[in-house]
């Protein structure tokens, strides 16, 4: 099952939204929010919160592509959320995020007892290309101990 089908079966809010996952590796996560009346807001776009939701849901993909292997040891949970609105959406967007550091640092870092931080950035785009919406996301992988 991949990252994208098991978030769609048990995640919700992947499956109210009909999200679609194109590409989930741990260098990328690319996920799109179809175009939808029922996700639109009062200028014709969808809603800030189903772009939150898209671009929250990129940045957990990728985390999970790039540490599920350590579920046994350590639960990934996001600490903080920035986003900013930089142009009108419409249509369908596309969220693709990053990881902002390198795998083999944070792992050092739970290696040595300590709960790790990182930025996940994710750029959020129209069909047309323009960057709708910028978001930051830090994520910590707590130990389990």
């Amino acid at each position: 099952m991949s990252i994208g089908e098991m978030l769609a079966a048990t995640v919700p809010m992947v499956r109210t939204l009909n999200l679609e996952y194109a590409e989930t590796t741990p260098e990328r996560a690319v996920l799109r929010l179809p175009d939808d009346p029922d996700y639109r807001n009062h200028v014709g776009g969808p809603h800030a919160g189903a772009i939150f939701t898209l671009g929250e849901s990129a940045s957990g993909a990728i985390v999970l592509a790039a540490f599920g292997d350590q579920l046994s040891r350590a639960v990934p949970l996001p600490v903080t959320a920035d986003i900013a609105f930089k142009k009108i959406a419409t249509g369908s967007v596309t969220a693709t995020a990053t990881l902002g550091r390198p795998i083999a640092d944070v792992l050092a870092e739970l290696d040595e007892g300590k709960r790790p931080e990182f930025p996940v950035t994710v750029a959020v785009t129209r069909e047309d290309g323009a960057v709708t919406t910028e978001m930051t996301v830090i994520w910590t992988l707590r130990p389990n101990n």
